[in-house]
Parts: structure tokens; C-alpha cells; sequence
């Protein structure tokens, strides 16, 4: 090395040629700069091992290591120290201007606040509707086997499935509704599908309207339990938006279920909140149906998909009395859910609650399949969810009437089969008529129909589905309890403002995974099935004294009740005693030896 750079690089701290124009102090310099070098020069293998020996013993004693080590500690706490006080500054004034504006806020608004109170006002229970994040603590019924998306669904054997040509034409007799064939996927394929995210909704934030004292503002509508909400409050609550405030019942209360008419016991309400993926859920009032018990439901689902059934207190007395419900609050693979308090008298509208609310009792779920009380289910729910559901990637689906599919005849059929009463149908009727309601047409395709069969109702919890279920409820609730005769109108309504996903299946295809039973009234109106005599086959026996002679015994017939099998009993002939049987015996003994004098003759 050589000591012209070194002597410019220890000189780039001052200017060079200021340093040339000074002619001591240059040369000084320089001199320094020149001879300094020199004795750093490494000349001679002798003072290359010297300045090696020397390093290696400085960095044994650890003293290069130490000194590095000290200033890049030093540096890390200067820029922590800074940071800190930046942070500090920052969450001062924010912190001030919170302070200045809620201050600011209080001030202003206490007097309103201290004349609000005294008013009965209508307030907000700031409930997130939607999918919350699993928490792994009450995981209990995430499902264990098979685990989401380790079966990938490949060869679908549904990809080809088409239905079958119609029967002939020529048939007289009406064929009437009857199950389609429909094609599911295998059970593992089925949870394999199932998405791993909830659906995007155009409604981000939706909750709820309370009032402790309802008030009826207007001459019609409303209850007590679904709140009195204005036409103007209606009418606002079709113009839909990201965050929403709308009536959906239990407006007594922010907690569905407690203290708001329809009251539930708080350990039923704890196993409500739980979270599950998917959940069946049907209900009896009024003792109006008979429990039918899911069948052809695989092992997975019975693991993992809890099967609730809501009844109130007259249908309770019935299954206790019948020693059907006992203390573990079950009936076969359903768990009893009793509801107190009810907030109607129509046992069909108080079925409606859970029907269309099933998002308010149950806070934590992801899907639902509903389930009329009268109806058994007969296919896995996993695989009824993949093919209404996930397959038209669809959240809410319900089946469509199999035969009438206009509102205006939907209600002339309800009125004729007395549902309803009939003045209260004209008067829904009419209120839609003039609100644009129309007969049905091909103009409102794609939508197929406007009259729907509720009886079957699956949907993922998301908000515009939450809203969809709680308008339609509003509506049952101001008019009749006849819930086709609103489907559509708040579904147009809705479609007016954002497109989502509604599918509406064949009738033929809902009855393929249930089969529909009749109502307890229906049943005990009914006869008893007529009773069959069947009369057995004669026993032939043979005497051990004559071979040729055999005695044949009739047993007594069997007359068949239904599924009772009665065995009517074989009159005797009465025994005789003392003279009548030594009497009998003379006449037998005449009758014999006449024949045997004919044939001697």
C-alpha cells in the first residue's frame, strides 16, 4: 500500500488544496500523512505473524467483540427512544381531540338524553349479524372426519344427471305431486365442497330496533312481540345498505329469548349460542304434530349436526304424559327446546318465530336447514346443503309450489280452503296491488315463481339473508300469517336494490328428502283403517286307534285393527253334567245304531 490514498482518504475531512496553499503546514501534513502509513506497512513475513497474533489475542480478549456489540445496543435504544416518543405525541393528541369531542358531544346532548329517557323511545341493539370468527374453545361440533377439503370432488358422478322424460300423454288419471329423483353427492364429497369463506353480502352490518313499552302508531299491523314499525319505517327498511337497522321481533330485548315473549330457559339458551357449522331445526305448537325422526342420515352428520326441535308448554304436557320426553330433553335424535311465554295465540303464527328467526336464536351458525314439524327428513343434510346450496352457489333456497306459482291464485286457494280469514287476505291482496304488485308472467324470468312451498327452508347465515328473513317476518307479522302470499313482494323488493343469491327449486326435488305427514287434527279426524278376518289354516290330526279317521281343528280367526292383531276366541260348547250328559249319550248311541241297522239291511 502506498501512502497517496491513504493520505487522501484521512484528508477528505479537510480541503486538499487548501492544505497545498499553506507551505509549513501543507508539508507537514503531508509528511505526517506520508510517514504514518510507513510504519503500518506490512513488510516481512516476521510482522505479518506479529499483527496476526496480535488480532487473535484481541479478539480472545473479546475487546472487538464487546465494543461492537456496545454500539449496536446503543444504536437499537436510540431508535426505540425515538419511536417512543413519536408514538407518545401522536396518542397524546389523538387522545386530546377524543377527549375535546366527547366531551364536546356530552355536553351537548345531556339535556337531550335526560328528556329522552323519560319517553318510551325506540333504541338499537347493536348486534353483528353474520359468521363470527371460530373460536377453538367451543369448537364442539367441528367435524372431525373427514376433514374440509381432503376428499376432492372429482368424477362427480352428478355431472351428467339429467331428469327422466315425462310419462306419456294419455293417462287420465292426474298424477298429482309426487318426488323426482335427484342426484347427490357421496357424504365425504359433500363436506368436501363445503366453501372454506361465508358468501359476499352487499349488507355488511345489520342490528336490530328494541322498545321496552310497544306502541301501535298505526290502525294496522304489528304485535308486541315484532314491534308496531310505521309504513314510512317499513318502506325504509327495503332500501337496502351496508349498515342496517331494521325490526325483526323479540324487540322487548337485545338477547332473542330472554325476557321478550318467547322466552327460553337460560341453559337452552347456552346450548343455542354454541357455535356449529351446520344446524336442522324444526318446531310443534299447540301440540299440532306428531315428532318424525330423521332417517338415512350418516354417522358424520349425527356427530357433528345437532337436530333442535322447539316446542311450547301444551305440546311438552303431551310428550310427558306420553312418557315420550324425559329429563335429558330428547325425543329420539331431536333436542327439545321448550319455549314459555309465547307471544301468540295462533299456534301456526308462533311457529313462524323460529321459522323465519332461526338467525336471532342461533348467533354462532353458518348454515340451516328448517324442517316443518310435520315432515320426516329422509337424506343427509350435508348433502341436501351441497346440492340447493352450494352447488347453485346460492345462500338461501327454498322450493317453489308445485302448482300454482301466481299470489293472486295462491290466495283465492287460501281462501277457499279457509286458512285465513278472508277479509284479512283481501286486504293484503290489495295493499300489494297497490304497490305494484302483478299476476305472475315470463317477464319475471329468471325467477320462476312467486309462490313458494316454505315448508323447507335452507340458507347460510350471512346479513342480506338475515335481512330477507327478517322483513319477510315483519311482514307476516303486520298482515296474515299466510307467508306465500308475502314471499314475493319482499324478494322483488330486495332484488329492486342488489342482486343475490336465491335459488328456487322443484317441488318434486324437496319431496325427495322428505316425505310430508298429515297433522295430528287430520289424523285423529281420520277412521280407524277397517278390520280384516283371516282365518287361519285347519290342523288335521290323526287318530292313534283308527289311521283311517282324523280329527280337523279350526282355529280361531284373527281380525286385524290396523297394526293390532286381535285373535277372536273359539265358542265351547257348554259341559254337561249328571243327566244331561247320560242323555247326551243315549242320543248319540240311537243316531249310531240306526246307521249301523241301514247298512246291515
Amino acid at each position: 500500500m502506498t501512502g497517496g490514498p491513504l493520505g487522501l482518504r484521512t484528508g477528505s475531512y479537510g480541503s486538499l488544496p487548501q492544505q497545498q496553499t499553506t507551505n509549513g503546514v501543507a508539508r507537514g501534513q503531508n509528511f505526517i500523512v506520508v510517514r504514518k502509513p510507513a510504519k503500518m506497512s506490512l513488510s516481512g513475513s516476521r510482522e505479518k505473524e506479529r499483527l496476526f497474533s496480535y488480532i487473535l489475542r484481541q479478539l480472545v480478549r473479546r475487546n472487538v467483540v464487546m465494543v461492537i456489540l456496545l454500539i449496536t445496543a446503543f444504536a437499537f435504544c436510540m431508535t426505540g427512544f425515538f419511536k417512543v416518543n413519536k408514538d407518545a405525541l401522536v396518542s397524546n393528541s389523538t387522545e386530546y381531540f377524543a377527549f375535546n369531542l366527547t366531551a364536546d358531544f356530552e355536553n351537548k346532548g345531556s339535556s337531550l338524553t335526560e328528556n329522552l329517557s323519560k319517553m318510551n323511545i325506540l333504541t338499537v341493539c347493536d348486534e353483528t349479524t353474520g359468521f363470527p370468527p371460530p373460536n377453538p374453545l367451543t369448537l364442539q361440533s367441528s367435524i372431525a372426519t373427514p376433514v374440509l377439503g381432503s376428499v376432492a370432488v372429482q368424477n362427480n358422478p352428478c355431472e351428467h344427471f339429467t331428469f327422466p322424460p315425462p310419462p306419456p300423454p294419455g293417462k287420465r288419471r292426474r298424477i298429482g305431486p309426487r318426488p323426482c329423483p335427484v342426484c347427490y353427492l357421496p357424504v365425504e364429497q359433500a363436506i368436501a365442497s363445503m366453501p372454506s369463506s361465508l358468501s359476499a353480502s352487499p349488507v355488511h352490518h345489520l342490528s336490530y330496533f328494541h322498545e321496552d313499552r310497544p306502541v301501535k302508531s298505526e290502525p294496522h299491523g304489528g304485535s308486541d312481540f315484532g314491534g308496531y314499525p310505521s309504513l314510512k319505517q317499513r318502506n325504509d327498511s327495503f332500501s337496502v345498505r351496508e349498515s342496517m337497522t331494521v325490526h325483526c321481533g323479540f324487540v322487548k330485548g337485545c338477547k332473542p329469548g330472554h325476557q321478550t315473549g318467547f322466552d327460553i330457559d337460560v341453559a337452552d339458551l347456552s346450548e343455542l349460542e354454541k357455535f356449529h357449522k351446520v344446524i336442522v331445526a324444526s318446531a310443534i305448537f299447540g301440540n299440532y304434530d306428531i315428532i318424525q325422526q330423521p332417517k338415512d342420515i350418516s354417522k358424520t352428520a349425527k356427530e357433528n349436526i345437532p337436530f333442535y326441535m322447539f316446542i311450547d308448554e301444551e305440546t311438552e304436557a303431551f310428550l310427558k304424559n306420553s312418557s315420550v320426553l324425559g329429563s335429558r330433553k330428547r325425543v329420539g335424535i331431536w333436542r327439545i327446546i321448550v319455549v314459555r311465554n309465547i307471544p301468540y295465540t295462533d299456534a301456526r303464527r308462533n311457529g313462524k318465530v323460529p321459522k323465519l328467526l332461526l338467525h336471532r336464536l342461533f348467533p354462532n351458525v353458518q348454515y340451516s336447514l328448517w324442517i316443518d314439524g310435520k315432515l320426516q327428513l329422509v337424506a343427509d343434510p350435508y348433502q341436501i346443503l351441497e346440492r340447493f346450496l352450494w352447488r347453485q352457489n346460492a345462500s338461501f333456497a327454498i322450493s317453489r309450489h308445485y302448482s300454482r306459482f301466481d299470489v293472486f291464485e295462491e290466495a283465492e286457494a287460501n281462501k277457499a280452503a279457509g286458512k285465513y280469514d278472508n277479509a284479512s287476505i283481501d286486504y293484503q291482496i290489495d295493499f300489494y296491488k297497490q304497490e305494484g304488485l302483478t299476476p305472475y308472467s315470463d317477464a319475471k324470468l329468471p325467477l320462476t315463481s312467486d309462490v313458494p312451498e316454505g315448508c323447507v327452508i335452507i340458507r347460510e347465515h350471512i346479513p342480506v339473508t338475515n335481512l330477507f328473513s327478517c322483513l319477510w317476518f315483519n311482514e307476516v307479522d303486520r298482515f296474515t300469517s299466510r307467508d306465500q302470499l308475502s314471499f314475493s313482494t319482499v324478494r322483488d323488493k330486495i332484488f329492486a336494490k342488489v342482486n343475490w343469491g336465491m335459488s328456487m327449486f322443484l317441488d318434486c326435488e324437496r319431496r325427495n328428502f322428505v316425505i310430508q305427514a298429515y297433522h295430528r287434527d287430520l289424523l285423529e279426524l281420520m277412521p280407524p283403517p277397517a278390520s280384516i278376518v283371516r282365518y287361519p289354516p285347519p290342523v288335521v290330526v290323526r287318530e292313534k286307534r283308527n289311521a283311517r279317521t282324523s280329527i280337523v281343528h279350526y282355529p280361531s280367526p284373527v281380525e286385524v285393527h290396523g297394526n293390532r292383531t286381535v285373535r277372536n276366541p273359539v265358542k265351547k260348547n257348554p259341559i254337561r253334567r249328571g243327566r244331561d250328559k247320560r242323555s247326551g249319550l243315549r242320543r248319540h248311541r240311537k243316531v249310531v245304531s240306526g246307521i249301523k241297522d241301514k247298512t246291515s239291511i
